[in-house]
């Protein structure tokens, strides 16, 4: 089947929710189920297509679903929100510009544009880690 033009919002595909080259390469099924796929539209509709909107161009998902043997294969943390469809590691290519979109989001955060449950400054902006809310709200960190 394929699922490439499955929209879980209005910019955001299926396909790039869930793509791996770790999977790939090592022939890991990275296929969420009913539950995990509904966190995955409720983080693409809630979270980052409206931060896609503000901005006004395209983000790179470099890391969305996580099944559990691949969470734990690329070293993720065994709480992580990956495994549970909640989560998304995003960049703009490189950390200036991730930067940018980070203080972005924090304003957006502050104007209460959107809810999130961890944003993170993944060694000074090589990527930024966003989530769906849970028990912590707003949860801004940087890791060094």
């Amino acid at each position: 089947m394929a699922t490439k033009n499955i929209k879980l919002s209005k910019n955001f595909t299926y396909d790039e929710m869930i793509h791996s080259a770790t999977a790939k390469r090592l022939n890991i099924d990275n296929t969420p189920n009913a539950r995990e796929l509904e966190n995955l539209k409720v983080l693409c509709q809630t979270v980052l297509q409206p931060i896609r909107d503000k901005r006004g161009s395209a983000i790179t998902v470099t890391s969305g679903y996580r099944c559990p043997k691949l969470n734990a294969l690329v070293g993720g943390s065994k709480t992580s929100q990956h495994v549970f469809g909640q989560a998304a590691d995003i960049t703009l290519g490189n950390p200036t510009l991730n930067k940018k979109l980070f203080n972005m989001i924090v304003d957006m955060i502050n104007k209460k544009e959107i809810r999130v449950g961890q944003l993170i400054d993944e060694y000074n902006y090589r990527w930024l880690h966003i989530s769906t809310p849970y028990s912590k709200v707003n949860n801004i960190i940087h890791i060094k």
